[in-house]
C-alpha cells in the first residue's frame, strides 16, 4: 500500500476484552490450505451489488462460503501480511510497508512478551519469532508461498537497505511487502531452504499435478496488478478488481480441479485491509483486536484495518454458505493452526478468539 498523507500516527489505545470460545464442527482433517490475498478493497465495494468484480463477489461464494464479517488487522500492507502467518502486531515500520528492509530492533533484549510478541520495531524479524511455515516444517508438513513475478526464489532486499520492489515495472510487478516469508529470520537465513520454499508463482501448476507434489500449506500473492493493488497497471491493464477477478478466474479452478483439493481442501481468497485513503478510509477492527505492543493504533487513526469480507471453498463446506461471525487475519492464523494440530502464535492465541467452525465448515 502506498502511503497516503494521513498517516500521521495514532491517537488513542483499545481496550480489549475476550468474546466466548465456540465450538467448530466438520473442520477438515490435515487438509491441504490454499490461500490468496488480494489487496486493499472495502467488503461494499467487493460484494456489493455493483461489483466489479463479478466472479468473486457472485460466482465463488454461490461455491463456497461468504464471510460477511472478516477484517484486516491494520494498515497499510505489510502489518496485515505479518498478522497472518505470524501473530505478530503492527509496529511503526511494518505500517509504513518497510521502505526500508531494516532489521528488527528489540527493546526487550530479543525477548517476546507474554503474549508472543516482539517488543520494539523493524522489518525482518529475529530467529526467535516463528511463523506458521517454521511450525509447519517442525511438524513434518509441507508448505511454499507463490509469489507471482518474484523470479529469482526468495527475492528479497539486502537487509539494512531500501525496498526497490515498492513500485511496480514492465515485467516485473512483484512486492516484496507482500511476501511475508521474507520478513523473518527463521526462513531467510537458511538461503537453500527459502529458495525452495517461496518460489515464483510458475511453479504452481506442476506442483498441483498430484497430491504428493502439493503443499499441505500454499500461500498465494499475485503482483501488483493482479492483486487489485495498481489501477491501472504498469502494463496497461486495468487493474483493481477487474484484474483481480481475472486473475480468480484462471488460478482457483486451477486449485480447486487439483486432486489434492479433491481430498479435504481449503481455499481462502481474502484481503489484505480495506480501502485506504485520504476521502476513503476504514480502520474498523474486530474480535477484541489487541492494541500494542508497539503501535497504540494497528489502522494507524483507528483500531484495525476495515471490513473486507472473504470466501472459503471446499469439500467441507456447502455451497451458498454465509456467516456473519467476526474474524480477522489472526482468526485465519489460528485456523491454519487448528487445522493442521499447531500451537498458537502471538495474537492468534488471544483468549477467546474464534478459528473458522462450523458457521463456515458446513459440512459439504
Amino acid at each position: 500500500m502506498r502511503w497516503p498523507r494521513w498517516l500521521a500516527g495514532a491517537v488513542a489505545l483499545c481496550a480489549i476484552s475476550a468474546p466466548p470460545v465456540l465450538a467448530r464442527s466438520s473442520t477438515p482433517e490435515r487438509p491441504h490450505v490454499f490461500v490468496i490475498v488480494l489487496e486493499n478493497k472495502t467488503y461494499e465495494v467487493t460484494f456489493g451489488a455493483d461489483s466489479p468484480a463479478p466472479y468473486l463477489a457472485e460466482t465463488l461464494p454461490a461455491q463456497g462460503a461468504l464471510l460477511r464479517q472478516y477484517y484486516g488487522t491494520g494498515h497499510v500492507s505489510l502489518d496485515n501480511y505479518i498478522s497472518m502467518v505470524s501473530g505478530q502486531a503492527p509496529n511503526p515500520q511494518t505500517q509504513s510497508d518497510c521502505q526500508f528492509f531494516t532489521d528488527f530492533v528489540s527493546l526487550t533484549g530479543g525477548a517476546l512478551d507474554g503474549n508472543g510478541q516482539a517488543v520494539g520495531t523493524g522489518c525482518v524479524y529475529p530467529a526467535n519469532v516463528r511463523t506458521v511455515a517454521d511450525q509447519l516444517e517442525s511438524a513434518g508438513f509441507t508448505w511454499k508461498g507463490y509469489m507471482e513475478d518474484m523470479g529469482t526464489p526468495c527475492r528479497h532486499p539486502a537487509v539494512n537497505s531500501r525496498d526497490e520492489t515498492q513500485s511496480a515495472k514492465v515485467g516485473d510487478q512483484y512486492a516484496a511487502r507482500h511476501n511475508p516469508f521474507v520478513y523473518f529470520h527463521s526462513i531467510i537465513d537458511d538461503p537453500a531452504r527459502c529458495a525452495a520454499h517461496v518460489v515464483d508463482l510458475k511453479a504452481l501448476p506442476a506442483d498441483l499435478a498430484s497430491e504428493k507434489t502439493t503443499p499441505a500449506f500454499s500461500f498465494i500473492s499475485p503482483n501488483l496488478c493482479n492483486d487489485g493493488h495498481d489501477a491501472p497497471c504498469v502494463d496497461g491493464k486495468p487493474g483493481g478488481l477487474v484484474s483481480a477477478d481475472a486473475f480468480l478466474q484462471e488460478w482457483v479452478p486451477r486449485i480447486t480441479s487439483s486432486p489434492a483439493f479433491a481430498k479435504n481442501g481449503v481455499l481462502i481468497v481474502t484481503f489484505d485491509e480495506a480501502e485506504v485513503g485520504d476521502a476513503a478510509t476504514d480502520t474498523r477492527a474486530c474480535c477484541h483486536e489487541p492494541t500494542g505492543p508497539n503501535t497504540l493504533m494497528p489502522g494507524i487513526v483507528g483500531p484495525g484495518g476495515g471490513r473486507t469480507g472473504t470466501v472459503v471453498l471446499g469439500p467441507k463446506i456447502r455451497p451458498g454458505t454465509v456467516s456473519d461471525e467476526p474474524y480477522n487475519h489472526y482468526s485465519l492464523l489460528r485456523t491454519f493452526e487448528d487445522l493442521f494440530g499447531l500451537t498458537h502464535l502471538g495474537f492468534a492465541g488471544q483468549a477467546g478468539l474464534r478459528a473458522f467452525g462450523g458457521d463456515v465448515f458446513t459440512g459439504g
